[in-house]
C-alpha cells in the first residue's frame, strides 16, 4: 500500500532500521536514531542498487515520488540513476569553483603584466564595484545575456554611460576568457550589441586661455576651503599638466631635486615608456612644501586620513567642482588647456608641446624619435609656462608675449 504524510510523520525508531515501502521501489527507511531517509531500490545492468533520495521532511512524500519518476526515465534511457547523480554533484562542485568573480580574478592576474599597475587596479576596482556585486557569486557558465544586461543597466542608470561600456568589455574578455579555458561555452556579451544606449563621446572639459586668471584666483582665494594638499595637487597638476593617475600616484623618488627632473617609470605611463617632466622652480617650490608635510611617506600625494595610500582619483575633480568649474574643467583638462596656452600664447611648436605630453607618435618617422628629444626646448617651455602663469595671477589677465626669451 501507498505511503501517506501521516504514516510518514508517525513512524517511530525502534532497536533496528526498518523500511515503509511506497512502491516501485521507493521506501522510507527510519533509523534508530530517528532519521528517516528516503532511497530508491533498483536494477541496472543485472546489479540491485540503491539511490539516496533525501531526508525526510526536508524532502516530501511528493518531492520522493517525483525524484523516483525522474530516475525511473533515466533509467528506460539507459542511465545510471546513481551516476547522474554523481554527475551533477561534480558539475555543481565545479561551477562552485569557476564563478564569474573566480575566472574574473585569474584573467585579471594572467594579464595584469601587460597593463600599467594603475589600469589594472582601476580594471580590478570597476569589476569589484558594479559586476561582483550582481554576478560574480553567480557559476560563469549559467550567466545568460539578461543577467549581463542587468548589472551594465544599473551603472547606465545612474549616469555613467562610458562605464557601463567599459565594463560590458571586461566583461566580454572575461567570458571568453572562461570559454578557451573550458568553463563556459559561450560568451554572453555578444548577445548585447546594441543593448546599452550610445555613448557620445567627446574632449574632455577644459577652459580656455581667457578663463585662466578666473580659475587661477578662485584656486588662490580657496573659497571653496579646499585642503591645502588638494590645492598643491591642482597648482602642481597646473604647471607640469601630467595625466591625473601620474600626479597622484607620484613617489618621491621618481624626483630629482638637483636636476630639476620628474622621472615617471614606464609602468605608470600611458604609453608604458619613461618620461621625463622638467621641473620649474614654482614646482621644485611646491613638491619641498610637500616634502615638509608628506616626506616620511612614500607618496608625495599621500592622503590625509590614511596616509599609507595615495590622494583619491576623484579628489581633484570633486574639487573643481566645489571651485564651481563642475562641466567646465577636469583634471585631464589641464593638458588641453596647456597645449593651448603654450603654442597660441608662448609659441612654442606643436612637436615639443607634444613631447611634454607624452602622447603617442602620430607616425613611424615620429615613434623613431626619442622621448629626450626637444629636452632642452622643453625645460625652458616648462619654466616659461610656469612664468606666465605667474604673471596671469598677479596682472589677473591673459598676457600675449613671447616667454622664451625670460629663461
Amino acid at each position: 500500500m501507498p505511503l501517506t504524510d501521516t504514516a510518514c510523520k508517525s513512524a517511530r525508531p525502534k532497536d533496528k532500521a526498518y523500511k515503509k515501502a511506497d512502491g516501485q521501489g521507493l521506501y522510507l527507511q527510519v533509523m534508530p536514531t530517528g532519521g528517516r531517509y528516503w532511497r530508491l531500490k533498483y536494477r541496472f545492468l543485472g546489479k540491485e542498487k540503491v539511490l539516496a533520495l533525501g531526508i525526510y521532511s526536508e524532502v516530501s512524500l511528493a518531492d520522493a515520488r517525483e525524484k523516483r519518476t525522474i530516475a525511473r526515465k533515466l533509467l528506460a534511457d539507459g542511465v545510471d540513476p546513481s551516476s547522474a547523480k554523481q554527475d551533477r554533484r561534480q558539475l555543481a562542485e565545479i561551477n562552485a569553483a569557476n564563478t564569474f568573480e573566480a575566472v574574473a580574478r585569474e584573467w585579471h592576474e594572467r594579464n595584469r603584466e601587460k597593463w600599467t599597475p594603475l589600469y589594472a587596479q582601476d580594471i580590478l576596482h570597476r569589476l569589484e564595484m558594479d559586476i561582483f556585486p550582481v554576478i560574480g557569486q553567480r557559476p560563469v557558465a549559467d550567466i545568460s545575456p539578461l543577467v549581463v544586461l542587468n548589472a551594465l543597466k544599473k551603472i547606465e542608470n545612474r549616469g555613467a554611460g562610458e562605464m557601463a561600456r567599459r565594463a560590458g568589455q571586461y566583461c566580454g574578455q572575461i567570458f571568453r576568457y572562461a570559454v578557451v579555458t573550458g568553463r563556459a561555452e559561450r560568451n554572453p556579451t555578444t548577445d548585447l550589441k546594441g543593448a546599452l544606449k550610445p555613448v557620445r563621446h567627446g574632449h574632455f572639459a577644459a577652459l580656455e586661455p581667457k578663463e585662466l586668471p578666473e580659475f587661477l584666483h578662485a584656486l588662490a582665494r580657496n573659497d571653496a576651503r579646499l585642503f591645502i594638499l588638494t590645492r598643491l595637487a591642482i597648482r602642481l597638476m597646473l604647471l607640469t599638466f601630467v595625466r591625473t593617475g601620474e600626479l597622484i600616484n607620484a613617489t618621491w623618488d621618481e624626483f630629482n631635486f638637483e636636476d630639476a627632473e620628474w622621472s615617471i617609470p614606464a609602468e605608470r605611463m600611458k604609453m608604458r615608456k619613461p618620461h621625463i617632466v622638467p621641473l620649474s622652480k614654482q614646482s621644485l617650490a611646491i613638491l619641498r612644501e610637500l616634502q615638509t608635510m608628506n616626506g616620511n611617506y612614500q607618496w608625495v600625494f599621500a592622503s590625509s586620513t590614511k596616509p599609507r595610500r595615495h590622494m583619491s582619483n576623484n579628489t581633484i575633480l570633486k574639487a573643481l567642482e566645489r571651485l564651481g568649474y563642475k562641466g567646465r574643467m577636469t583634471g585631464h583638462g589641464f593638458r588641453s588647456l596647456a597645449m593651448t596656452t603654450i603654442k597660441e600664447k608662448l609659441k612654442y611648436s606643436h612637436e615639443v608641446v607634444d613631447r611634454q605630453l607624452a602622447h603617442a607618435p602620430r607616425s613611424k618617422v615620429d615613434a623613431a624619435y626619442d622621448r629626450t628629444k626637444y629636452l632642452d626646448d622643453r625645460r625652458k617651455m616648462m619654466q616659461a609656462w610656469a612664468d606666465y602663469l605667474d604673471n596671469v595671477t598677479s596682472r589677473g589677465k591673459v598676457i600675449v608675449g613671447d616667454f622664451r626669451k625670460s629663461v
